[in-house]
């Protein structure tokens, strides 16, 4: 699987999938399970760099003491609107405002579509931002944050 990123608009960004054929309605299902989990993660406040402790303490969990405060002065980073998930053909594409989630994010999909790509569906490239030239986009899906052109 192929992971390209082109110019990336938080606010305003597409990712697209291109499979090796174009996918049936269970491939259709876990692939949009993952997007609405991932976003539902990244709504809540899931994907905030500022604030992974545990990460952070290396292997050994044992007793580690999770600082409560230090997780309150962390700043919000929180996924503000997610599109469809749309299909054409061997390709798959869905919109996102990824507000001010970190891009670490973007790292938990492409982990996560890695492993989609190894049991379930095979992915042959993941594009993240821009836009496709096989798929052309007729509207921007409404965000409150997009700049208007």
């Amino acid at each position: 699987m192929e992971v390209r990123f082109r110019e990336v608009d938080p606010f305003n960004c597409w990712i697209w999938l291109r499979c090796g054929h174009p996918p049936g309605a269970a491939e259709r299902s876990y692939l949009e399970t993952v997007f609405d989990s991932w976003f539902f993660l990244g709504k809540l406040g899931g994907f905030n760099a500022e604030n992974l402790q545990a990460h952070q303490e290396g292997g050994d969990l044992n007793w580690l003491v999770y600082e409560a405060d230090e997780a309150e002065r962390a700043l919000p980073a929180l996924m503000h609107n997610m599109g469809p998930m749309e299909y054409e053909e061997e390709w798959a594409r869905c919109w996102l405002d990824l507000g001010t989630s970190d891009a670490f994010a973007l790292d938990v999909l492409i982990n996560t579509l890695s492993r989609l790509n190894s049991d379930v569906l095979e992915i042959e490239e993941v594009l993240i931002g821009g836009i496709n030239e096989d798929w052309p986009i007729e509207e921007t899906p409404d965000s409150p944050f997009a700049l208007d052109d």
